[in-house]
């Protein structure tokens, strides 16, 4: 199942989409322990979110490696011609022209301190249908817009360079490990404050069960507390 390519899991997104919009990262995180997957899906707290945010995602893949060069001996107009060819050649997305709704993008970029992701092209990205992007390095910057466009993002650091002489596309559609997860297309992605789980898509459905559970289990109580303290009750209680 985890050699599974996105075309063949593509039946059942909408569902699973729906299945987990209300869950937390900390419900999914126990529910996966509930199946046994406790040393498994955590990305590591040292990938952040660009701000404070919720969201549920199937994940695209691509992975990104260093550019072994040659560096361009030229400037000016000159550079600016290498720069075209770059990005035709080198530095590229494929990936971006088959973006499907609710797809979270997963990329590898190898820990490279490098803004491959920006307030234009993640614009772009949302309009096709993309919900958030997870990076192993930086892979973001022009954040203040980002953030004011309402872009999440959750990265390891934040990047002032861009792509060119410093990182080249390599694959997508396949295996990618950041922060020490092995995420394969159309595995289910939740992430918020609390950082992002990543769930097996084999697991999907037996996950979202006991994370169900749990965040039903914790809506209860905390409802009583509520009302012991005289709080008015809002959405995360009902």
């Amino acid at each position: 199942m985890r050699n599974q390519t996105i075309e063949e899991v593509k039946d059942d997104r909408k569902e699973i989409l729906e299945l987990y919009k209300d869950l937390r990262v900390t419900d999914v995180r126990d529910g996966m322990d509930w199946v046994g997957m406790h040393g498994y899906g955590t990305v590591h707290h040292s990938i952040k979110p660009l701000y404070r945010t919720k969201v549920v995602g199937i994940a695209r893949t691509a992975r990104y490696m260093p550019y072994e060069g040659p560096s361009p001996r030229v400037t000016g107009e000159e550079y600016t011609d290498w720069v075209k060819w770059y990005y035709s050649e080198v530095c590229n997305d494929p990936w971006g022209k088959e973006i499907e709704q609710g797809d979270f993008i997963c990329m590898d970029v190898s820990g490279m301190d490098v803004g491959i992701l920006g307030s234009n092209n993640t614009l772009d990205f949302k309009h096709k249908g993309a919900v958030g992007y997870l990076t192993n390095g930086g892979g973001i910057r022009d954040t203040d817009e980002v953030i004011m466009q309402q872009i999440p993002v959750w990265s390891k650091f934040v990047s002032q360079g861009m792509d060119q002489a410093r990182i080249r596309f390599d694959s997508k559609d396949v295996p990618v490990a950041i922060g020490g997860v092995a995420i394969y297309p159309g595995d289910v992605i939740v992430a918020d404050g609390d950082g992002v789980v990543v769930v097996p898509r084999k697991l999907a459905y037996k996950v979202a069960q006991y994370a169900h559970q749990e965040l039903k289990g914790d809506k209860a109580g905390r409802k009583r507390l509520y009302e012991k303290l005289g709080w008015e009750l809002d959405e995360t209680v009902l």
